[in-house]
């Protein structure tokens, strides 16, 4: 019986008719390349690239300009013409396109939409809401400082969504469009604008005549603004457009006000105010950005050179004499200057260091005032600083509410272009 010859070997991992390949295709390769001649680096010489001479050429410089050319042709050929007159509905009879073109598919519907008054708030015979109900939105008036941008583009879509919805409903809806003149912002921008384009100021141009130059800024916004909204597709009454500063709403706030005056919630009184010395005005809290210092820190200040930095967040301590006494008491704070409009210094009422100058008076070193030294035990932390403090409560926000607990006097201390005024004594008068 002849003997079986023995079978060769597969390479390990190699398929077989029992079953599929238990390795990737890349360790199969790899075992492949091994077992010829010369192993890795003699299959990698065998399978290098041909010698350049043998290579395929480059395309020449014409074929290049060729491609280049057919798909600048092809681009021409995808420009979109809108050929709708404007306020008809649009055709869509034509061949679609072969691929999405936004302006394509947007165009002329919005005015075919405004032609057809689709934005009006439908009544019924008798010019009353409709029975299924009413639905209204007065859009938030956009500020005329800028152009819009994405988060209004945001909220239009979301308030236009409900108020199509509603439509589709029966109800009565309107859309109300309006801008906000957005006071000392668009005051401020309009002067960097002025400053920039003529070096002038409001001052130099007089209030009749930048009066004007605002009205001019708001009157191209208003513009823009109305173009970017009509491309967001907003389904406004364009009808009944509103301004801040219209003459109907500006009685209608003199109205309001006048109301709310009689009424006790408007009232007059002395409280503290965000002032701008470089703008001269009052500046409300939304127009501030608050800074919260945890130490030194460096600044710079608007109205001076922006390389040049000012150090803030610097506690600095100073004593005070007491009355009839050799005693001082020290107060540690981070604004010096301001305590020559100081009127009182706050301990707290537990705090035995100074149980025995409780009542008593101490004495301002540079104005000839007598200081009550007050407990308040809201303002003063025992375990921070001295534990003493200084109370300025015509500066300071938290030193005006101490104010207002113990009656201590308001006083002043600046002029409104930022110096000192009298209050803060002769050797400081007038000075920067």
């Amino acid at each position: 019986m002849q003997s079986p010859t023995p079978a060769t070997p597969s390479p390990a991992g190699s398929a077989t008719p029992d079953g599929p390949n238990p390795n990737s295709k890349s360790a199969v390769q790899l075992i492949a390349m091994n077992s010829q001649e010369g192993g890795k680096k003699g299959w990698r010489k065998r399978q290098s690239w041909p010698p350049k001479q043998q290579r395929s050429p480059p395309p020449p410089p014409l074929a290049k300009k060729k491609v280049k050319a057919e798909k600048e042709k092809k681009q021409q050929e995808e420009v979109f013409v809108n050929t709708t007159p404007k306020g008809e509905k649009k055709d869509v009879s034509q061949p679609m396109a072969s691929g999405y073109n936004p302006i394509a598919v947007e165009s002329a519907w919005y005015d075919w939409w405004y032609a057809q008054e689709f934005f009006k708030p439908q009544l019924d015979a008798n010019g009353n809401p409709k029975s299924e109900g009413l639905f209204v939105i007065p859009a938030p008036p956009p500020n005329v400082t800028g152009s819009l941008h994405i988060g209004h583009a945001l909220t239009t879509a979301i308030q236009d969504s409900l108020i199509r919805w509603n439509r589709m409903l029966g109800k009565t809806a309107l859309f109300v469009p309006g801008f906000d003149h957005a006071g000392i912002s668009t005051q401020s921008v309009v002067e960097k604008r002025l400053f920039k384009t003529s070096g002038k100021t409001r001052h130099d141009l007089g209030r009749e005549r930048f009066l004007e130059t605002v009205m001019d800024w708001k009157n191209d916004y208003q513009h823009r603004i109305t173009n970017q909204l009509c491309r967001l597709g907003g389904s406004y009454d364009w009808s009944r457009v509103a301004f801040t500063m219209n003459e109907q709403l500006s009685k209608a706030v003199i109205e309001t006000f006048c109301r709310l005056h009689e009424e006790g919630v408007i009232y007059r009184a002395n409280r503290l105010v965000n002032w701008c010395v470089r703008l001269n005005t009052t500046l409300s809290n939304l127009e501030v950005d608050q800074k919260q210092l945890t130490g030194r820190t460096l600044l710079s200040v608007p109205g001076y050179d922006p390389k040049e930095k000012f150090e803030f967040g610097v506690i600095t301590s100073f004593a005070y004499p007491i009355e009839n006494s050799d005693e001082k008491i020290i107060v540690a704070t981070t604004r010096p200057e301001t305590m020559l409009g100081d009127t009182a210094i706050a301990v707290h009422p537990d705090d035995p260091r100074y149980t025995h100058l409780h009542g008593k008076f101490a004495l301002h070193p540079f104005v000839n005032r007598r200081i009550p030294i007050v407990t308040d035990a809201i303002i003063v932390d025992m375990e921070f600083g001295t534990g003493a403090v200084k109370i300025t409560p015509a500066h300071d926000q938290n030193d005006y509410e101490v104010g207002l607990r113990h009656k201590l006097d308001f006083i002043n201390i600046l002029n409104d272009d930022g110096t000192f005024n009298a209050n803060a004594g002769e050797k400081f008068q007038a000075s920067g």
